[in-house]
């Protein structure tokens, strides 16, 4: 039934002229993006791979998104996300410990908070296992409960709230602690964003009919 509902959804959405438009925005400028991230591979068969995969995942990124299921304000043009965006985060370890000691569950998209030299950012992953006192997420590495990074010094695992994941979701950066040019998300990122569950972001977004 679920799946026939948004069947039925998407096929009317693609008789809307400005939803059509908006997804052939979205598919070129997305396609555009990653092909240029492709060229620096080095290794000729996850290339292959990747390319292979492409049109899928760009083509399922670009419903996602014109389907409404990220609420935020899109630029279609330039394939992002704008929001407002305020001052760098802090968090205290101990507010992070005791959710990730109660909500640490795999699936769950959580905000990871980046630095490289003096340039700060808001990224997002999501879990994929758990293990005593400790989370993995797939692509930054283990983290304890308190969101200090075991793989690197440079990264820190955040308590999801909807200010943080907005952030995340349009690239907000800072250059020490004032505001610059927001990044472009890569294509992981902008479906990762799909999979938030935006009416509670501290809980993990249950899809049913699958």
């Amino acid at each position: 039934m679920e799946e026939y509902q948004s069947s039925r959804q998407q096929t009317t959405i693609w008789q809307d002229e400005a939803s059509r438009l908006i997804f052939a925005e979205l598919v070129n400028v997305f396609y555009t993006r990653e092909i240029n991230n492709l060229v620096s591979e080095p290794d000729p068969e996850r290339l292959k791979r990747i390319l292979k995969s492409l049109p899928f995942y760009v083509e399922r990124a670009a419903t996602h998104i014109v389907l409404g299921e990220v609420p935020l304000e899109l630029d279609s043009h330039n394939g992002c996300w704008v929001a407002a965006q305020k001052r760098k985060p802090l968090q205290d370890p101990a507010v992070i410990h005791k959710y990730y000691h109660t909500s640490a569950t795999v699936g769950l998209v959580v905000p990871i908070l980046l630095e490289e030299q003096h340039e700060s950012g808001i990224y997002i992953d999501m879990i994929d296992q758990v293990k005593s006192q400790k989370v993995h997420c797939n692509e930054f590495g283990w983290f304890d409960f308190s969101g200090l990074s075991q793989d690197s010094e440079r990264s820190m695992l955040l308590k999801p709230n909807k200010a943080l994941m907005t952030a995340a979701c349009c690239g907000h950066r800072w250059h020490y602690h004032k505001i610059t040019t927001p990044r472009l998300l890569g294509l992981r990122e902008m479906l990762l964003a799909s999979s938030i569950n935006w009416p509670n972001v501290t809980k993990k977004k249950i899809v049913s009919g699958l």
